[in-house]
């Protein structure tokens, strides 16, 4: 059984490559002028970046959980999430409001992908 882990720190290793299988530590991006739809454009545009770097690509993604600060932001992160996905195979996917790290982070997604 081989382990991989990518740009590891004390806390948390960026990607975990495992049987064919990457995962992905929690995306954000934030700048207090972001918006949800800005910073979960952000958010794909890194995962998208760490799966073609890790030999995958959005049609392997397998399962994404979505954290979002604020429901109220459900229908304008939706907006931008279905955009990326029309023409790709769609993941399973949950969606759930949390408690962020920081009062500026809006949303966080954590995604698990085939390689």
């Amino acid at each position: 059984m081989t382990i991989e882990r990518i740009e590891s720190n004390e806390r948390m290793s960026k990607v975990v490559k495992h049987n064919g299988t990457l995962y992905l530590c929690g995306q954000t991006a934030s700048a207090p002028e972001w918006d949800i739809s800005e910073q979960t454009q952000r958010c794909l545009d890194k995962v998208e970046t760490l799966l073609t770097e890790n030999g995958s690509d959005r049609n392997k993604i397998l399962s994404v959980t979505i954290y979002v600060r604020d429901m109220k932001d459900f229908a304008a992160m939706n907006a931008v999430w279905d955009a990326w996905v029309a023409d790709y195979e769609k993941p399973a996917r949950a969606c759930v409001e949390a408690r962020m790290a920081r009062p500026d982070l809006l949303v966080e997604l954590s995604v698990i992908a085939a390689q």
